[in-house]
């Protein structure tokens, strides 16, 4: 016997009162995120499905338990939420790209240990990568399809790379961006990579720069440019290759990172980098291209990153690695990351040696 489900966990924000009630905020906060997307209260009715007289009795009754109002309406502008409102949001979405890529990998454990109470259990493939939008399309597509299902965990490319050689899973993703720092990163890499026991199956290229206000009022152009009096920086967490490609940059300048204000300060994904920054609690930090667009942020170009899962070389002929190489080249999966703002499709799903990949410079990083 089998059961097909799929496991998820949702985050919700709640506030106690100190009577011991409980406000529940997912639903108000979801119509405000659709008057924001939408200009007007009926557009965003229709967006969430309620009634307009539902609509805005949430709004009432979510301004008196806050004891401000939420929005800002007139005949000719229609609509706009207040900058509490906003605030308000936008604190909902830092929460939810911190905690996104926690509760997806928590929730593949969870049903990696409820199908393995079931006497035929499916054998799945093994995917630890850092977050990224490639990534997370590639997941959504394998389980939702009729293949076997894809257990993820989120980890820094070291850690998946680690984990690879341990036999701990089957696929392993990491990044390398092209230009003067890619040896340099590959050289982190190296223990970890063998060009006998490894190859590469490849995903995508992405833009990798700086976010900054709209506009960019604190005039930055560069890294050197986070020294700057004022300027608040956010970082990726210790361990991820985007911050080891900021320290790179900034000690070829060098430049000393205890010179830069929230250099310390770190965020784990780069929609929750591009949240911070939305929300004006820092003013640069550096991520992919399509985060800085969903929050509308201005973007710096620094990099471009190719990206790839290494895995073992016996492990390619496997017939779950090949119902996975299809969904790699199949058209939805080019289409959807062809979307994807900063990425590049072409050659999703080549397979590669590391020789092939890197040249001459595997050689050199291998014996860093």
């Amino acid at each position: 016997m089998t059961y097909k489900f799929q496991a998820r966990l949702n985050s919700e924000w709640v506030l106690e009162k100190p009577s011991g009630a409980v406000f529940a905020l997912g639903e108000i906060l979801r119509l405000l995120a659709a008057i924001d997307a939408m200009g007007h209260i009926a557009g965003a009715c229709r967006s969430c499905g309620i009634s307009y007289r539902h609509a805005w009795g949430l709004l009432r009754h979510a301004e008196k338990e806050f004891g401000m109002a939420l929005l800002e309406t007139s005949r000719r502008q229609g609509s706009k939420l207040t900058d509490f409102a906003r605030h308000l949001l936008w604190a909902n979405r830092r929460m939810d790209a911190r905690l996104t890529p926690m509760l997806e990998s928590m929730a593949s454990e969870l049903q990696e240990e409820l199908e393995s109470l079931y006497p035929e259990s499916r054998p799945r493939l093994r995917l630890h990568a850092s977050h990224g939008f490639a990534v997370e399309g590639l997941m959504q597509m394998a389980n939702d399809q009729e293949m076997s299902p894809v257990e993820l965990r989120y980890r820094t490319a070291f850690e998946a790379l680690a984990s690879l050689n341990r036999g701990e899973c089957d696929l392993a993703g990491f990044q390398v961006p092209a230009g003067e720092f890619e040896e340099a990163i590959l050289g982190h890499y190296s223990p970890w990579l063998d060009d006998e026991r490894h190859c590469l199956i490849y995903l995508a290229q992405r833009d990798t720069g700086m976010f900054v206000q709209p506009g960019n009022p604190k005039q930055i152009h560069t890294v050197a440019d986070l020294v700057k009096p004022g300027v608040r920086f956010v970082n990726r967490q210790v361990g991820s290759s985007t911050r080891l490609l900021v320290g790179l940059m900034l000690e070829r300048l060098g430049i000393d990172t205890r010179r830069i204000q929230g250099y310390d300060s770190s965020e784990f994904t780069h929609m929750a980098i591009a949240a911070h920054i939305a929300s004006g609690m820092a003013d640069a930090g550096i991520g992919v291209e399509t985060a800085a667009w969903r929050c509308g942020l201005d973007f710096i170009p620094l990099a471009k990153e190719r990206y790839f899962f290494a895995v073992q070389r016996d492990s390619l002929d496997a017939p779950l690695m090949r119902q996975l190489l299809g969904l790699l080249d199949s058209e939805a999966y080019r289409h959807y990351v062809s979307q994807l703002v900063g990425y590049d499709a072409a050659d999703i799903g080549k397979v590669l040696g590391l020789q092939q990949a890197f040249g001459a410079m595997a050689g050199r990083a291998a014996r860093v």
